[in-house]
């Protein structure tokens, strides 16, 4: 079974404005298109419903319905309960209120496992903790490859540690990190798991029970919806962690780290992102329930990814004038590509932009992984980035542009 493209597209009201035509997006990573579901819910809801939800009128009863099916189901796709995922402004808001949760959870002299592989905002509010008297122990990259080895990870592992935090894709080396492999040996260790899913989850959600950590984060922003921030919180840490919202919601978990109201309209609008996975499963035939269907998607989304990237990496592996940030295989890595030349990176991106390739250049707020391998941050990397609306000939029209600005 191959992805059908053309449906696919279809989806996207981006592909068909005129505003868009003829160029090609390749700075997924820093946020998807929109899918027409997401954009058909949030239309409805800020013209049929924009009213405080859950009372009895029928406006306000079908907007809290709404907000509860997005939670529903998307919990549904990633395998766990309906109150253990929740929304937030952002993901790095939500990694923050989860590390002051975990800054009265924890004793000082205890440890947090913390990678210089993450995007910052799944490592500088648990950096932070260290004021608290909380041990900072880093996980280092290989600084030539940007691999995560977790051989290394459990030369850091003692009884000290209560939290391992890591990626499951950087948002500039690419590596699918082995999620559950790791997440074993932190549990077995006796320590709970953060897993920052920003840059992974646009390429498929992922099931998030059968991985296994105790938190999964990512952002619906990137994943063809709203600016929403969606996180897992397992059960058995969530009832342990402090509450951080309003004392009287204490009881529910999926309230207990939302310390500001949720933006009702966003949260509503996210059960398009559940409208379009289904949408694709039933039309590439693929049956079962959610997790099924999710897991069927995923899969094609990844093989088109694939099938497209490793052109890519062959030819950007090929030139000498160019470094490749990350591993040079598709199957093992996201279509996130960075690349460090001996030229500024956002000029890069500007002359990418002069032949109708929207790409971006810069840190990405990835300064620690890319000063580790010795990237030079004034230059910063090209950044690369596609999902499964890409097709071949926009990959194509990439690869002839990069043949004239390198």
């Amino acid at each position: 079974m191959t992805l059908d493209l053309d449906f696919v597209r279809a989806q996207f009201p981006a592909f068909s404005d005129p505003t868009l035509q003829e160029q090609a997006f390749f700075e997924n990573a820093g946020g998807s298109y929109t899918c027409a579901p997401v954009i058909d819910r949030l239309t409805r809801f800020y013209t049929q419903r924009k009213v405080q939800p859950y009372a009895p009128y029928d406006a306000s009863r079908l907007g809290g319905e709404e907000m509860d099916e997005a939670r529903t189901r998307l919990a549904a796709i990633m395998g766990v309960d309906t109150d253990e995922v929740s929304f937030g402004p952002s993901t790095t808001q939500n990694v923050y209120v989860l590390a002051q949760a975990f800054a009265t959870f924890m004793e000082p002299g205890e440890a947090i496992i913390v990678t210089n592989q993450d995007h910052e905002a799944n490592s500088g509010p648990w950096r932070r903790l260290k004021e608290r008297g909380i041990e900072i122990r880093e996980w280092k990259i290989d600084p030539d490859t940007g691999h995560l080895d977790p051989e290394t990870l459990a030369d850091l592992l003692d009884e000290k540690v209560r939290l391992v935090c890591f990626p499951h894709c950087s948002n500039v080396v690419g590596e699918i990190n082995p999620v559950t492999e790791i997440t074993a040996m932190a549990h077995a260790a006796g320590a709970f798991v953060c897993v920052d899913g920003v840059s992974y989850a646009p390429h498929g959600i992922p099931n998030v029970g059968e991985l296994g950590p105790d938190i999964y984060m990512f952002s619906a922003y990137k994943t063809y919806g709203p600016h929403q921030g969606i996180k897992v919180v397992r059960r058995a840490l969530g009832e342990a962690l402090p509450n951080q919202g309003h004392h009287f919601n204490g009881a529910t978990l999926y309230k207990r780290f939302t310390p500001a109201g949720p933006d009702h309209a966003q949260v509503a609008a996210s059960a398009g992102m559940a409208d379009y996975i289904d949408a694709l499963a039933a039309h590439h035939g693929v049956l079962g329930d959610a997790a099924v269907r999710g897991a069927g998607v995923h899969d094609l989304m990844r093989a088109h990814e694939v099938s497209l990237l490793q052109p890519l990496l062959d030819y950007v592996s090929a030139k000498n004038s160019v470094r490749l940030i990350g591993p040079d295989t598709a199957a093992t890595r996201a279509p996130t590509v960075a690349l460090a030349t001996q030229s500024n990176a956002e000029n890069l991106a500007a002359d990418l932009a002069k032949h109708k390739v929207m790409a971006g250049g810069g840190d990405f707020y990835a300064q620690r992984g890319l000063r580790a391998m010795d990237v030079d941050l004034d230059k910063g990397v090209l950044r690369l980035s596609f999902t499964h609306y890409t097709s071949k000939d926009e990959v194509d029209l990439l690869l002839n542009a990069l043949d004239d600005i390198l």
